[in-house]
């Protein structure tokens, strides 16, 4: 496995390895890997004869310097994990390296980052746009992995693919889950071992939301059930439950609206803030 932490070298690595005829595989991660990390890097495997995954906390995705600090830091174990998963190149850069003077650009999605996580974190996604597209022009992979579980996000850059025509083919691969129904994630790590079992409240949510949808229950009465479920415990706090077309996010008054709509949610548990989804069908 090689491992680069600088930009023009691993250009050069990837540059003969397409001279080659090799197809490249990119999976974009900010660390603290999990088995869901390890299904992209399978997946991308598969469908790959190279397979890259970056290692990057990148902070102008982060509204929140007490998130940003606080983020897991592993990569020691996780370039472990990689090697064990077969994975063929790491990138894991510093700041310096990715962002050498301060960035200026910024992204607009319209009415994509306008909602949900847009809402409640005003220029995430623009953060998120600048340095995926930097990795997609430092990589140029064929094909790119991302986790459902950030749906909104996975909305968001196959708009910024199309856009500015990067010619690769995106991949959503679906959210992998603990045996108790908790979406996998790296902020579980900051979970403590009381708050973990009451993290599950919003998969459960979830749960009980489409099994009310499936009833012919309006999404007013659904949000007032999830509100219920959800806040039981003082320690957990709902930020927002929306029913939405999962193309374009609008926000749905009737699920029926839709011919594909996911139910999407995030809240605290204490300090920790966890986002899960899942579709209707």
């Amino acid at each position: 496995m090689e491992i680069f932490k600088q930009i023009a070298p691993l250009k050069s690595f990837l540059e003969e390895q397409r001279r080659t005829g090799k197809t490249i595989g990119l999976v974009p991660t900010m660390g603290a890997l999990h088995a869901g990390h390890v299904a992209l890097i399978e997946t991308s495997k598969a469908q790959n004869e190279l397979t890259v995954c970056s290692i990057y906390i990148n902070p102008t995705q982060f509204n929140n310097a007490v998130d940003l600090q606080k983020y897991p830091r592993t990569l020691a174990s996780d370039t472990t994990l990689l090697e064990k998963t077969g994975c063929d190149v790491v990138f894991c850069p510093d700041n310096e390296e990715m962002y050498r003077h301060p960035s200026t650009l910024s992204f607009d999605f319209g009415a994509l980052d306008k909602v949900m996580e847009g809402k409640f974190r005003p220029g995430h996604f623009s953060g998120v746009a600048l340095v995926v597209a930097k990795l997609f022009n430092i990589v140029q992979p064929t094909q790119a992995y991302f986790g459902q579980k950030d749906w909104q996000q996975f909305a968001i850059i196959s708009q910024l693919t199309e856009e500015l025509r990067f010619g690769l083919i995106l991949h959503g691969v679906p959210t992998l889950r603990e045996k108790d129904g908790l979406a996998m994630s790296s902020r579980n790590l900051r979970l403590t071992e009381l708050q973990r079992p009451k993290a599950i409240v919003f998969y459960k949510a979830l749960l009980t939301a489409k099994s009310l949808f499936a009833n012919g229950e309006s999404v007013l009465n659904v949000k007032d059930a999830v509100k219920k479920i959800v806040e039981v415990d003082p320690e957990i706090r709902l930020e927002y439950f929306e029913a939405t077309d999962s193309k374009n996010l609008t926000v749905l008054e009737n699920v029926e609206e839709s011919s594909k709509p996911i139910m999407c949610i995030a809240g605290y548990v204490g300090e920790i803030r966890l986002i899960d989804n899942m579709f209707l069908d």
